[in-house]
């Protein structure tokens, strides 16, 4: 079993930042990725950022390159989303996944790669 934990999300103006973290506990393998997706009312869950065992194992939604930075510390089996320059089109319900499976490798932004979901933490840019 794999518990995951967001936090960090709120409300901020355009052009702000915030910081996610993630935390995991139960059987997780630093070997195995890790992302955050988000989700805005009505629309369906999109990749925003994943990572492998390493930052050399690091993938971006293009929305978000240049702003957004994925990181992980694996002794602490935490997850990090850093968010800058933050717009409105941002604001979403943000979750963690885990790749219990060790398959999102192939497909590291797609939403079906995942099997662990945290409950999601709520982001709110305003303009």
């Amino acid at each position: 079993q794999v518990q995951l934990v967001e936090s960090g999300g709120g409300s901020v103006q355009a052009g702000g930042s915030l910081r996610l973290s993630c935390a995991a506990s139960g059987y997780i393998y630093s070997s195995q990725y890790m992302a955050w997706f988000r989700q805005a009312p009505g629309k369906g869950r999109d990749g925003v950022a994943a990572i492998g065992t390493s930052s050399a194992w690091i993938e971006y939604a293009d929305s978000v390159k240049g702003r957004f930075t994925i990181s992980r510390d694996n002794a602490k089996n935490t997850l990090y989303l850093q968010m800058d320059s933050l717009k409105p089109e941002d604001t979403a319900m943000y979750y963690c996944a885990y790749d219990r499976d060790g398959v999102a490798w192939r497909l590291p932004l797609q939403s079906a790669s995942y099997k662990s979901w945290g409950q999601g933490t709520q982001v709110t840019v305003s303009s």
